[in-house]
């Protein structure tokens, strides 16, 4: 699943996040949200989190539990 859906993303949840760093090379980063810092219901190029670790950055894929 990708990550551009907001109601498809909840605190908990193991995702792949691309940080801003790494927009360009597309490294995924993995981890759990913490927090949803976007507001919108669907954001194209992803909904914006921050991992529980602190790092911000666009769901890019939703990980099976």
């Amino acid at each position: 699943m990708d990550g551009q859906k907001r109601k498809d993303i909840s605190p908990g949840l193991q995702v792949n996040i691309v940080l801003k760093k790494d927009q360009r090379s597309g490294r995924l980063t993995q981890g759990v949200v913490a927090k949803l810092l976007t507001k919108s219901p669907t954001h194209p190029h992803g909904i914006k989190v921050r991992l529980e670790d602190g790092q911000v950055g666009r769901v890019k894929e939703i990980l099976p539990e």
